[in-house]
């Protein structure tokens, strides 16, 4: 039994791990480094060390990267233009049938690129040996990794760039819109929604400037660098770099082909966005509940329950937060695979790449998903409007007033704290207090003391940088609106 990569093969690859624990079988594969040795390798053994239903991912990029070494070789006259020409027509037509799915997989070829290069033979025959010449595997698959994070990396940051324009659209519906800020999940003071939604387009931000930044490392090629010290063949580093789209080439052989640096700063973006996500996740889920109900999902997002009919659930949101912990499971992973490997390859390195994939697969996912949430919400301003009046929350705007009439800063807390203390054993509000009673309080109190007192007015008279006053929160609309136009 085999299984089959590409975009129509994904239903069978149970199938590929029930018959990867099971059967034997008499069918022998030849593998890449066999001739060395006497005996057969043991089919249990290489069982366990195959990674081709993992490493059949890099399948483009490996035919990407194969093409260019390919080209170069020939343009080098390290084989002929002919050899070339047959070895790239195969290559695309294998490419083609891993598209179709028609690529069937068998883990006694043991990674990837043993199934491309037997099946590459299949078609141009022994000619089709001299597609490694001047390589190793190990610069092949550290290529392989790098196109392919290059690519993660391009749909990750198109993912975030997309939750940008959300937030950014419902920062712009939302300019008018107060609601309650928290801090120890207490209530805290009012705030702007749209200062809320513009604080999560600050973060993902970095996160894209991160992922950004993190290019420049990945974009370098590691092809040329052969098993580790080079190769005597005169290959032209910077013909494939070109080729392939890479900036620069790699400076030291041995780094090219065993670290893996790379891996883990992708993993910790990852874990990062997920955090952002997450948090993001956490506010949503309470703000949908019946205690909050400051938004409401449409039905499209929300999941009910088996016995409890009134239910309606933030799943999605959930899952967002439960994936978290995958993701940084993956970082942990890899910093844990290359904790005390000695230098150059080893093979524990094979398993960088399930939590390469992973974390990617996720962090995308997630950060699209969520996104589509967010633009499912409804924000339920009548309920806003009623929890930010009359709201101790405006405490801090009475202790600001004090201060500005000359009153120490810490005795303008102290005497709002009274203030509280006050209006939850007299169950009054702090804007219902008399003027007769606040300036028992402290005689600097005068009638302008309500001008203070109302969520409107403690927005809008805030005055640092980056506050959530309309004034500050349009510029910071303004400025976000002006990035994205360069």
């Amino acid at each position: 039994m085999l299984f089959i990569c590409g975009q129509q093969g994904k239903s069978v690859i149970n199938a590929f791990n029930e018959f990867r624990m099971g059967q034997k079988s008499d069918e022998k594969k030849e593998l890449l480094w066999q001739s060395r040795f006497s005996e057969p390798f043991d089919e249990d053994a290489l069982r366990f060390s195959s990674s081709v239903e993992v490493d059949c991912a890099l399948y483009k990029e490996d035919i990407q990267g194969s093409i260019a070494h390919v080209t170069m070789l020939s343009e080098e006259n390290i084989i002929s233009s002919d050899d070339a020409e047959k070895i790239i027509a195969g290559l695309k037509e294998i490419e083609k049938e891993f598209d179709a799915g028609q690529v069937p997989l068998d883990w006694r070829e043991e990674d990837i690129h043993t199934v491309i290069e037997n099946r590459l033979k299949e078609k141009i025959g022994a000619v089709a040996g001299k597609v490694h010449s001047g390589r190793s595997r190990n610069d092949q698959v550290a290529t392989d990794t790098r196109l392919y994070m290059r690519r993660q990396i391009d749909a990750l940051t198109l993912a975030l760039e997309n939750m940008n324009d959300t937030l950014l659209k419902k920062a712009e519906e939302h300019v008018d819109t107060i609601i309650l800020g928290y801090t120890h999940l207490q209530r805290a003071q009012p705030i702007l929604l749209s200062h809320y939604y513009m604080a999560y387009l600050e973060m993902f931000s970095r996160d894209i400037e991160r992922v950004q930044d993190l290019r420049k490392r990945v974009n370098r090629s590691p092809l040329g660098a052969a098993a580790f010290a080079g190769s005597s063949l005169p290959v032209n580093t910077r013909r494939t770099a070109a080729l392939l789209g890479f900036d620069d080439i790699f400076s030291n052989s041995i780094d090219a082909i065993s670290d893996r640096d790379i891996l883990i700063e992708f993993a910790s973006a990852c874990s990062i966005i997920m955090m952002h996500l997450s948090r993001f996740s956490e506010d949503l889920i309470l703000w949908t509940t019946e205690e909050f109900k400051f938004l409401e999902l449409k039905d499209a997002f929300a999941t009910g329950s088996s016995i409890m009919p009134q239910k309606k659930n933030a799943d999605i949101a959930e899952l967002v937060r439960g994936k978290t912990g995958r993701v940084y499971g993956d970082l942990i992973a890899l910093l844990t695979i290359m904790k005390g490997l000695p230098l150059s390859y080893n093979r524990d390195m094979q398993e960088d790449k399930p939590p390469l994939f992973d974390a990617a697969k996720t962090a995308i996912e997630s950060v699209n998903i969520f996104n589509k949430l967010l633009q499912n919400t409804v924000v339920n301003k009548a309920r806003l409007k009623s929890v930010t009046e009359n709201d101790l929350s405006l405490a801090t705007e009475i202790a600001e007033y004090l201060v500005g009439k000359d009153v120490p800063f810490r005795d303008a807390h102290r005497i709002t704290g009274k203030l509280v203390s006050f209006s939850l054993q007299t169950g009054t509000p702090l804007p219902k207090i008399s003027l007769e009673d606040y300036q028992k309080f402290s005689p600097v109190f005068e009638s302008d003391i309500y001008d203070s007192l109302t969520p409107e007015s403690s927005v809008r008279r805030k005055k640092s940088a980056g506050s959530t006053s309309p004034e500050s929160v349009q510029m910071q609309l303004e400025r976000q609106k002006g990035k994205k136009q360069k």
